[in-house]
């Protein structure tokens, strides 16, 4: 059983064990951007890199580190940056004396239980898991190096890069996000493999995503063999987006459209695709964008229906939507690309 630990204990902090952080609004552009620190030459050129990009981040620091560093721990504090540990987290106030700051998380990397326990007997939180990529209220780790660079990628992207203190809605984890975590690692990742789905999502208020079919399905009125791009829907961004205002979501998703326009024109995958379709409970909103709509057998529409329905326990959006029976909506690609491409 030891080797399953490290996995059952990282489930349990993503569920809210030793006070973890879960992280922030999931609607909001803000991803908090944390950089661990090695040395004091390092953390200087990273105060520098920081200083030329605008931008404040939350530093991973040791308290190894606070005694050799204390000066520009101290100008990382007057200049806005968050300072947060790392490593063995035997002495804590020794960061806060050489930073004049509070320190209220630490990375939880190696940390075993004992020293876990001994974070939160000091009212410190472990931070949630960095990301690879960033995500709306999430956090990712940038190597200092690399920090201008990544800096600039995730503002083209539509990111705002802040500490990880300064994230809208920034809250404790409790069990429904381990659920939600093992939900989109599972069943989410499992249908975008097995169905070919191409995540389209990589801006922060990006909510497409689509796949290519080798056939048209039922009832679309074109031969069974014709190839088409199913349309699917990021489903934590645009229920982020959702809980911001109705009226951002729905520009988030015209714009996404944009983005399978300009999908269907340069990936292989979609090249064939001789209609873009979506069986979606937001069909009025399709309808005004110029799709068709065409009805789903009953038994088909109960089917969705009732997928669309764990969609919303899963994703947390108690209000349901303004249709309460799916429809498919249809574009032949020539119309589509006209109107978003």
């Amino acid at each position: 059983m030891r080797p399953l630990l490290p996995h059952l204990l990282a489930a349990q902090l993503r569920a809210g064990a030793y006070g973890a952080w879960a992280g922030g609004h999931p609607g909001a552009p803000e991803v908090g951007v944390t950089v661990p620190i090695h040395s004091g030459p390092e953390l200087e050129e990273v105060l520098a890199k920081a200083r030329e990009a605008g931008a404040k981040v939350t530093l991973l620091v040791s308290p190894a580190l606070a005694p050799v560093a204390a000066q520009a721990l101290y100008a990382a504090t007057q200049a806005g940056h968050e300072i947060a540990g790392t490593g063995l987290p035997d002495s804590p106030c020794v960061l806060e004396a050489a930073s004049a700051q509070l320190v209220q998380s630490w990375a939880a990397d190696g940390l075993g239980r004992a020293s876990l326990r001994r974070l939160a007997a000091q009212g410190l939180r472990p931070l949630p898991f960095p990301l690879e990529t960033p995500q709306p209220g999430q956090t990712v780790r940038v190597l200092p190096e690399s920090l201008g660079e990544q800096l600039r990628h995730m503002r083209a992207l539509g990111y705002r890069p802040v500490p990880v203190r300064d994230v809208p809605g920034w809250r404790r984890a409790g069990p429904r996000d381990l659920l939600l975590h093992l939900y989109t690692n599972t069943v989410e990742a499992n249908f975008a493999r097995e169905h070919g789905v191409i995540d389209l999502a990589q801006r922060a208020d990006a909510v497409m995503r689509v796949a290519a079919l080798d056939h048209a399905p039922a009832p679309l009125p074109l031969p069974h063999n014709t190839p088409t791009a199913e349309l699917h829907l990021h489903s934590p961004r645009i229920v982020g987006l959702a809980g911001r205002s109705a009226l951002t979501a729905y520009r988030a998703y015209l714009r996404s459209l944009k983005d399978v326009a300009a999908a269907m024109q340069t990936l292989p995958e979609l090249q064939d695709a001789q209609a873009v379709f979506a069986v979606t409970l937001f069909h009025a909103q399709l309808e005004q964008g110029g799709f068709t709509l065409l009805p789903l057998p009953p038994a088909r529409a109960r089917l969705y229906g009732l997928g669309f329905r764990v969609l919303r326990t899963v994703y947390g959006t108690a209000r349901p939507p303004s249709e309460p029976q799916p429809k498919m909506a249809w574009m032949p690609r020539e119309a589509f690309l006209a109107k978003y491409g």
